[in-house]
């Protein structure tokens, strides 16, 4: 058993159980239901000793998540790009469509013994924070036990910067912030835009380069859809009559900047704007500008 993140509790308003506590401590389960799950397999421990749902909790105490994995975890061979590699960590590019861990076979977790060399200090490689199905881009690995602690940690205390680029639908401004708060807990999101272009359908397309301050469950996209500017190919959060269909959503995390768990330098690894958006915003502008141009053509 490895612990990837610890948590002290050092502060309780109001007597309050360890299912609902738990919520929003540890960056990869967001949610009630899979804290439940959770402590219920074991991977939550309170002061070292495997708890239950109903603990109360109390300031002091340490609450740790493990990594518990299967010892016949299927190898998904699916090739992934490693955009870098070392004895202790790896950042892998994830496709969009692809989810990172899950029941079932076809899952980034399940991918990595496929593309990574194997660490001797662990024995199974592990995401370290979630990406949305949709979502493409930059995911942190950790290779061994040592790596996923010192990552975990850093998780925690918020000090993990990720940069992401996406499409909005609309003249977004070239900078500013997004601050609704999701599911009634603070969301910070700061923006800036990079480019638009033209389009015949949604007037606007606005690549923009996004800042999490925080991490709420899809941020990104409600951020932009209340703001008036859907993700373009947003299946959830898109306006109706402008969600473009069958082509992915245009959400990519494209750098993590963090320090190293082992080496303790800081690194920044970056990934290039995947080459669709860049095609998405020429073609809409070429259409635009063609559509006009035989138009003023027509009034000759």
């Amino acid at each position: 058993m490895i612990i990837i993140q610890s948590h002290t509790v050092t502060k309780v308003n109001t007597p309050i159980r360890l299912s609902d506590y738990a919520v929003g401590i540890f960056d990869e389960i967001p949610s009630r239901k899979g804290i439940k799950k959770a402590i219920k397999r074991g991977a939550i421990l309170v002061n070292g000793e495997v708890s239950t749902t109903g603990l109360f909790v109390q300031i002091g105490m340490q609450i740790d998540l493990l990594n518990i994995p299967s010892k016949n975890s299927p190898i998904f061979a699916l090739d992934l790009p490693v955009v870098y590699e070392d004895e202790h960590i790896a950042l892998i590019f994830k496709p969009g469509g692809l989810v990172i861990r899950g029941n079932q076979f076809r899952t980034l977790e399940n991918a990595l013994l496929h593309n990574l060399k194997t660490s001797q200090k662990i024995f199974y490689p592990r995401a370290m924070h979630r990406l949305d199905a949709a979502t493409m881009g930059l995911v942190l690995i950790a290779k061994t036990n040592a790596a996923a602690i010192g990552i975990g940690q850093q998780f925690e205390q918020h000090t993990i910067r990720k940069t992401y680029v996406a499409i909005g639908i609309g003249a977004i401004p070239s900078s500013g912030f997004f601050d609704q708060t999701i599911d009634g807990k603070l969301a910070y999101t700061s923006y800036e835009c990079i480019r638009q272009s033209r389009s015949l359908k949604s007037d606007y397309l606005s690549l923009v380069r996004l800042f999490p301050k925080t991490g709420r469950t899809h941020q990104l996209r409600i951020h932009l859809s209340k703001a008036g500017f859907p993700i373009l190919g947003d299946q959830l959060y898109g306006q109706e009559g402008l969600i473009l269909k069958k082509k992915g959503l245009f959400l990519c995390a494209t750098e993590l900047s963090f320090i190293h768990p082992i080496e303790n330098k800081k690194m920044t690894i970056s990934h290039p704007i995947p080459s669709k958006f860049i095609t998405r915003l020429d073609r809409e502008q070429r259409r635009w500008d063609s559509y006009h141009l035989n138009a003023e053509d027509q009034k000759k």
